[in-house]
């Protein structure tokens, strides 16, 4: 659909703007908005609807099907498009692609975990760029800081027996493993208990002050309220999950986390100033998606002036962007991974290094 048919509250008029600007759409935006992910599209649409300002969107709903990203594909094809942004669900750019590669159109992917997205680049040539983490980004990150964090400390690694848990816990144990480190004490725990009491006691029968959990939010927030009961002197540790809503138990202040940054804490003043005029709140894809906008119009510009093809210039240079330099590997992902050690001050966390 072309800007200005979307009766989205609040972005109608931005859209209607950018189409009578706008000669020739030079940018497509692929989002879910319609079915159960379209909260996270419309959040696509805000963000890069406020980036592209008077250039005009060739906007496609995907819906996050197979059908409608190879639908959304062929609609970029037909408005010669020359970039896309946007994309949400593995199952909608990987029938996308096939039809965007054969246009010579790349694809920055804002949304899209998915491994085999970018491993598979030698086979399928896929000019795809990932402008978020990997699937495997959290295990790498928590595998490459924790053992180098805790190198002097008695640490454990315990995990809730979950495929996520305890992929994350073995990254860390293997990590270890490598760097010469040896836990004092290694399990699997019961999840979703009203107290951790028994675990706890193990623990500091091990000799154990520094515990990695391969878990949830509320079962971390547990096992530092009994062992402080028991007699404190214990920092715990785990991954993005301890970003889920709070549950009855409060998170013990010093808690650890390997995740990703808020987005709004860290993004340039003129993105969210330019957000704050749409009366667009930075939540979720919103900047991530702005950010992409900005590398997709960087890469024209350099195209123009270069006569360049975009794919190699997306895979070449680095580009300023609201949430920090970005720069691409061979494969097309982040070459630096955005995840890192973060502490919990009681309120929110912060970057380990910042308190």
């Amino acid at each position: 659909m072309r800007l200005g048919t979307s009766c989205l509250a609040g972005i109608a008029g931005l859209l209607l703007a950018a189409q009578a600007q706008a000669q020739e759409p030079r940018l497509g935006l692929s989002t879910p908005l319609s079915g159960a992910s379209a909260i996270l599209g419309v959040q696509i649409l805000d963000g890069a609807a406020v980036a592209a300002g008077a250039e005009e969107l060739e906007i496609a709903s995907d819906g996050c099907t197979a059908e409608g990203g190879a639908k959304a594909a062929r609609q970029f094809v037909e408005a010669k498009v020359r970039i896309v942004v946007g994309f949400l669900c593995t199952e909608a750019i990987e029938a996308a692609l096939p039809i965007l590669k054969q246009a010579g159109i790349p694809v920055v992917t804002v949304g899209v975990r998915t491994d085999s997205l970018t491993d598979g680049r030698e086979k399928t040539g896929w000019p795809v760029f990932r402008l978020g983490p990997r699937a495997d980004g959290e295990n790498a990150a928590a595998a490459a800081i924790v053992p180098k964090l805790w190198r002097d400390e008695l640490f454990a690694i315990i995990d809730d027996g979950t495929i996520y848990g305890r992929e994350l816990a073995e990254s860390v144990r293997a990590s270890a493993e490598q760097a010469a480190l040896k836990p004092v004490f290694t399990d699997n725990f019961r999840p979703q208990m009203d107290n951790q009491v028994g675990l706890v006691g193990r623990l500091r029968r091990a000799g154990a002050t520094h515990v990695f959990v391969g878990g949830d939010r509320d079962d971390i927030a547990i096992m530092a309220r009994d062992a402080a009961a028991a007699g404190g002197g214990m920092v715990f540790a785990g991954g993005e999950a301890l970003r889920a809503a709070p549950g009855e138990v409060p998170l013990a202040e010093g808690t650890l986390m390997i995740g990703l940054p808020e987005w709004s804490e860290i993004a340039g003043n003129d993105a969210l100033a330019a957000l704050r005029e749409s009366q667009i709140a930075p939540d979720g894809y919103v900047l991530p998606t702005f950010a992409a906008v900005e590398i997709a119009r960087a890469a024209l510009a350099d195209a123009d002036a270069t006569g360049k093809p975009l794919p190699d210039i997306l895979a070449e240079r680095e580009f300023m962007t609201a949430i920090g330099p970005v720069r691409f590997d061979a494969k097309g992902d982040l070459a630096d991974n955005p995840y890192r050690a973060f502490r919990y001050d009681g309120e929110r966390f912060i970057p380990l290094g910042d308190d």
